[in-house]
């Protein structure tokens, strides 16, 4: 293993640790991984470990069909979806799924997040693909999400489940997660603002 994999690792770890900080992944949920370039292999996070606690020995290699190649742990359970994404565009090479939970509530209520309201995402957010509640670790929500990369878009909300961040490395991928929880935020903030004005 040469010296960008180990940089590959230690990435991980600290996105992961900056998103458990941000609580857009907790204890448990949540998982990121990165493609090595010019590859079919994957470094991923573990399934069942504290993400605010990952270390880079954690972390899993797999190839594009889950199988695992070094680690000694079990990769996360949604180790699918990544792969289907790495699959349908050749330009991501790193994915993030947390757990925004602004966004996700926005989701449950089965409202859409309005991108005009940042700047920032309209800068950095191509579009924002909604995938529809299906179970998670599944084969189905891995192929939907991956016909839904092949839009174009860098973003995902998946309804009661959580966020997809996409980039040409992890922490292109973590501005996209963190720009979706500012603008949830931000909206929500604006409706109550709304809301008490009239008052």
């Amino acid at each position: 293993m040469g010296y960008n994999e180990e940089k590959i690792k230690e990435d991980i770890v600290n996105v992961m640790r900056n998103l458990y900080r941000r609580g857009l992944v907790s204890a448990l949920s949540g998982n990121a991984s990165i493609r090595i370039q010019g590859s079919n292999y994957v470094w991923i996070t573990p399934s069942g470990i504290f993400k605010g606690g990952l270390r880079v020995d954690d972390l899993v290699k797999i190839d594009l069909n889950g199988n695992v190649i070094e680690g000694f742990r079990k990769p996360s359970s949604e180790w699918r979806f990544h792969v289907a994404i790495y699959k349908s565009r050749p330009d991501i090479n790193a994915v993030i799924h947390a757990h925004n939970p602004i966004t996700v509530a926005y989701s449950i209520a089965g409202l859409r997040l309005d991108e005009s309201l940042l700047s920032e995402v309209l800068l950095f957010i191509k579009r924002i693909e909604y995938i529809p509640y299906i179970e998670p670790g599944t084969e189905a929500l891995a192929k939907l999400v991956g016909e839904k990369a092949r839009t174009g878009c860098n973003a995902m909300i998946l309804e009661k489940h959580g966020v997809i961040g996409m980039g040409r490395d992890i922490y292109e991928a973590e501005m996209i997660v963190e720009s979706l929880e500012d603008l949830a935020y931000a909206q929500l903030l604006s409706k109550l603002i709304r809301f008490l004005s009239r008052e």
